[in-house]
C-alpha cells in the first residue's frame, strides 16, 4: 500500500500533475500575499494571540513625487580631470553628498549617477521630507575638503582676566534676565518686552513666539514649559544651554497625525542588537544563520525582568553594557521604518519577536507609551557666554597646511606579503614637502584624515615619510579599501558641482496621488474583472482570479527588490520553459539581464509614473488572455471539442503573445538604460508587470482551467462561450 502512494508521488499521472501545479500557485500566492500585507498579519496573530512565527515586514519604497520632497539635479564638472579618472571622481562626490544629506535626517535619500548622451555627468538628489531646502542646497553644493590633521597640543586655557570677564559677562545677564521677569510678573506685556529685551534674533519681533513644540523639538524648552499653566508665565528664571529663559504658556494639546486626524504616539522602548558579519561596523564573529540562532534562544528566555541584563550581557550595540539598551522615547520617523512599525505594534510591555533590520537583529521591549503632547510657547532669551566665546573652540585635532589640492590621487593596492588590501597616497611637489614634515613630527602618533569635517581613518605613522608616497594599511577588507580611496579621490580631484533643476513635491500632493492612484487601480480592476467574467464566462473568471495571483506576485517583487526577484523569476520561467514551453527559457534570461544586472541589489522605487505603469500592466495582463479566449471561440465555431479547444487556443494564441510581450520587453530595456526619473520608473514596473503577466496568463490561467474535468465542461457549453456552433 505504501509503496503504492509513494510510486504514485514520484510519478503522478496527468491530472495529478496539475493539482501539484495548483498547490505550488496556491503557496506561491500566500508567500505573496505574506509580503504584501505583512503588517495585518502580525497585528492579526498579535491579537488573536496565535502561535505562529511573525515575518519581516518590507515596507514600499516610494519614490518623491508619492512621498513629497525635493529632487536636485547637480551637473558635475569633470573638465579638469583625466578620463580615466573621471568615473572614479565623481563616485567619490556621490558619496560625499550622500553623507552630506545624511546628516539632515532625511528619510530614505537617494543620490544617483547618470552619464548623459553627451558624456557629461549628473547627479541626482532625491531628498524626501526635507525642511531646509535652501540650506541643503548650500551644503551640497561645496567641493569636498579634505584636510590632514595632527593632534593638537597647544590647547588654551583662559586667562585669569578672561576667567573674570566671563563671569561679569553672566553676572550681568543674570541681572538683566533677572529685570525682564519681574517686569514680566508686575503684568507688562510679554510680547513688547520680547521686542525690547530677548536676545533670540530670529523670534523677538514677533513677540518671542516658538510656535508649537515637542519634547523632541526642543527637549530644554519643553521641559521648562510644561509645568506652566496655559496663558501663565515661568514664576522663576530657566537655565537653559546658551542662556537665561523666561516663558508664556499659550497652549497645550494632544498632537495629532495631519491625514488621519488621530493622535500621535510615542513609544519608550529598549532593544536587543546581535549584528552579523557583513554588517557594517559589526565585529561580532557570526555569520548571519548564526546570529539568528542566537536571537531566537535570547527570545526564548527573555522576559521584561531580565531583559536588562541579557542586553548586557549579549547585546552587540556598542555601549550596551552602560545603556542596556535604553532608547526612551521616540516618535514615528526617528527610527528605521521596519524597526519602528514593529515597537509600535507590540503591547505595552512586550517583547517582540527578532526583527531584522540593517544593523542585524533587534528584540524589541515596549517599556511604555503615551500621547504626545505639544506646547505653545513664547519666550524672552537673555545670552550667557561659555569659556568657547571667550577663547574660542578647542580642537583635540589641528589643522595643517597638507589639504586635498596636494592629493594627486588614492589607489586600491595589495600587501606584497600577505595580499591583504591597502591605500596608497600620492603627493604633488608641494604636499609631498609637507606631508614629509608631519609625519616628521609624528612618528609613532596619528594623523587624521577628514573629509567634509567628519574623519574617515586615523592612520599611526611608523617612519618619517619622503618621496610624496604614502601606504595606509590596516585591517581593511576589498570593500573598505575601496571606500577610502574614493572618499579620498572626492577631496583631491576637484569636481565642482551645479546646480541645474530643482523639483518640490508637497507630502500633501504625494498622498493623494498615492490616493487616487489606488482609487484609479481599484476601478480599472472591477472594470476589467466585470468585463473578463460577463463576456468570456468561466474562462473569464479563471483569468480573473489569475489576475489576483498576478496583483500580489507583482507587489511582492516591488517590495524584495530586483535581485531576489530575478532569482525567482528566473527559476519559474526555467521550470515552465523546461516543462511547457522551451520559449520561457529565453524569457528566464531577458528578466534576469532587466532585473538584476539593471536593478542590482535595490528595492522597486514606486513613483507616479511607475504607478501608471502598473495600472497599464494591469490591463496588458489580460490581453494575451483575450487573444487565447478568441482563439477558443473560433476552436469551438469549428467544431472542436471544448477540452480540445481550450488546448488548441493556448497553442495558437502563444505566438503572438509571445512576440508582443518579447517586444514590451526590449522596449523597457532600452528605456531603463538610457533614461531616467519618470521615464524610467514607468518602464521598470512596466516590464516587471510584463513578466508576470506571461506566467499568470500562460500557466496560471490554464491550470486553473485545467482543474475542472472536461467532462463536465462538455455538458456545459453555456460556461465557456456565448457563441453557439
Amino acid at each position: 500500500m505504501s509503496d503504492n502512494i509513494l510510486q504514485k508521488l514520484l510519478n503522478p499521472s496527468a491530472r495529478g500533475k496539475v493539482w501539484w501545479v495548483f498547490v505550488l500557485i496556491i503557496i506561491l500566492a500566500l508567500g505573496a500575499g505574506l509580503i504584501d500585507f505583512g503588517d495585518y498579519y502580525n497585528k492579526a496573530i498579535d491579537k488573536l494571540k496565535m502561535p505562529l512565527p511573525q515575518v519581516k515586514e518590507v515596507p514600499f519604497r516610494l519614490g518623491l513625487d508619492l512621498l513629497g520632497g525635493t529632487q536636485l539635479t547637480y551637473q558635475a564638472d569633470v573638465s579638469a580631470i583625466a578620463a580615466a579618472d573621471k568615473g572614479n571622481a565623481v563616485e567619490g562626490v556621490r558619496d560625499v553628498i550622500e553623507r552630506r544629506v545624511n546628516a539632515f535626517g532625511v528619510s530614505e535619500p537617494n543620490v544617483q549617477i547618470n552619464r548623459t548622451s553627451g558624456g557629461d555627468y549628473r547627479i541626482l538628489v532625491e531628498l524626501a521630507g526635507i525642511k531646509d531646502v535652501k540650506q541643503a542646497i548650500k551644503m551640497i553644493g561645496e567641493t569636498p575638503l579634505l584636510e590632514f590633521k595632527e593632534e593638537n597640543k597647544e590647547k588654551r586655557i583662559m586667562t585669569p582676566e578672561e576667567i573674570k570677564q566671563l563671569e561679569d559677562y553672566n553676572k550681568a545677564a543674570e541681572a538683566r534676565a533677572t529685570e525682564v521677569l519681574g517686569k514680566v510678573l508686575s503684568g507688562g506685556d510679554f510680547n513688547a518686552l520680547a521686542s525690547a529685551y530677548s536676545e533670540d534674533a530670529a523670534t523677538k519681533n514677533n513677540g518671542g513666539d516658538l510656535g508649537w513644540l515637542t519634547e523632541n523639538d526642543n527637549a530644554e524648552i519643553y521641559d521648562l514649559a510644561k509645568n506652566i499653566a496655559v496663558g501663565k508665565t515661568s514664576a522663576d528664571l530657566g537655565k537653559a544651554s546658551g542662556g537665561y529663559e523666561i516663558l508664556k504658556v499659550e497652549g497645550k494639546r494632544t498632537k495629532t497625525d495631519p491625514f488621519t486626524n488621530a493622535a500621535v504616539k510615542e513609544v519608550k522602548a529598549s532593544h536587543l542588537l546581535i549584528c552579523y558579519d557583513g554588517v557594517s561596523g559589526c565585529e561580532s564573529g557570526l555569520t548571519k544563520e548564526q546570529a539568528l540562532e542566537k536571537i531566537n534562544r535570547l527570545k526564548q528566555e527573555a522576559t521584561p525582568a531580565n531583559f536588562k541584563d541579557l542586553v548586557k550581557q549579549n547585546s552587540t550595540e556598542p555601549g550596551a553594557r552602560d545603556t542596556a539598551g535604553e532608547l526612551g522615547w521616540f516618535s514615528t520617523g526617528q527610527m528605521v521604518e521596519v524597526f519602528e512599525k514593529a515597537a509600535f505594534r507590540q503591547a505595552k510591555g512586550a517583547i517582540s519577536a527578532p526583527v531584522e533590520t540593517e544593523f542585524g537583529y533587534h528584540l524589541i521591549y515596549n517599556q511604555d507609551e503615551r500621547e504626545v503632547e505639544e506646547i505653545s510657547v513664547r519666550h524672552i532669551f537673555i545670552k550667557t557666554k561659555t569659556e568657547e566665546d571667550i577663547i574660542g573652540a578647542q580642537s583635540d585635532w589641528k589643522n595643517t597646511e597638507l589639504t586635498g589640492k596636494n592629493l594627486k590621487s588614492a589607489a586600491v593596492e595589495f600587501d606584497p606579503n600577505d595580499g591583504s588590501p591597502e591605500v596608497s597616497l600620492s603627493f604633488d611637489d608641494e604636499g609631498a614637502k609637507m606631508f614629509e614634515d608631519i609625519t616628521g613630527r609624528n612618528v609613532n602618533k596619528p594623523v587624521a584624515i577628514y573629509l567634509d569635517g567628519y574623519v574617515i581613518s586615523q592612520p599611526t605613522v611608523n617612519e618619517k615619510i619622503s618621496g610624496g608616497k604614502a601606504v595606509i594599511s590596516g585591517k581593511f577588507n576589498i570593500t573598505e579599501a575601496k571606500l577610502l580611496s574614493q572618499r579620498l579621490n572626492a577631496g583631491a580631484l576637484p569636481v565642482p558641482i551645479e546646480l541645474v533643476n530643482q523639483q518640490t513635491i508637497g507630502a500633501s500632493l504625494g498622498q493623494k496621488s498615492v490616493a487616487d492612484s489606488l482609487k484609479a487601480g481599484l476601478i480599472g480592476f472591477v472594470v476589467i474583472a466585470l468585463f473578463m467574467i460577463v463576456f468570456y464566462r468561466l474562462p473569464g473568471l479563471m483569468s480573473v482570479l489569475a489576475l489576483l495571483v498576478y496583483g500580489l506576485l507583482v507587489f511582492a517583487l516591488f517590495k524584495i527588490g530586483f535581485s531576489l526577484a530575478a532569482l525567482i523569476l528566473v527559476g519559474i520561467f526555467l521550470l515552465i520553459g523546461i516543462t511547457v514551453n522551451s520559449w520561457f527559457i529565453l524569457f528566464a534570461f531577458l528578466s534576469y539581464i532587466l532585473l538584476y544586472l539593471i536593478g542590482g541589489l535595490a528595492p522597486v522605487t514606486l513613483t507616479l509614473a511607475g504607478l501608471a505603469g502598473a495600472i497599464v500592466s494591469v490591463g496588458m495582463a489580460l490581453d494575451a488572455n483575450i487573444l487565447i479566449f478568441a482563439r477558443m471561440k473560433e476552436e469551438i465555431l469549428n467544431g472542436r471539442p471544448l477540452a480540445s479547444a481550450i488546448k488548441e487556443g493556448f497553442k495558437r494564441a502563444w505566438p503572438s503573445i509571445r512576440d508582443s510581450n518579447f517586444n514590451t520587453l526590449i522596449t523597457c530595456l532600452i528605456l531603463i538604460m538610457f533614461t531616467t526619473s519618470a521615464v524610467k520608473g514607468f518602464a521598470v514596473t512596466l516590464g516587471l508587470g510584463v513578466i508576470i503577466s506571461m506566467f499568470t496568463a500562460i500557466f496560471i490561467t490554464r491550470n486553473f482551467l485545467d482543474l475542472i474535468p472536461s467532462a463536465w465542461l462538455e455538458k456545459r457549453p453555456g460556461l465557456i462561450t456565448s457563441i453557439k456552433k
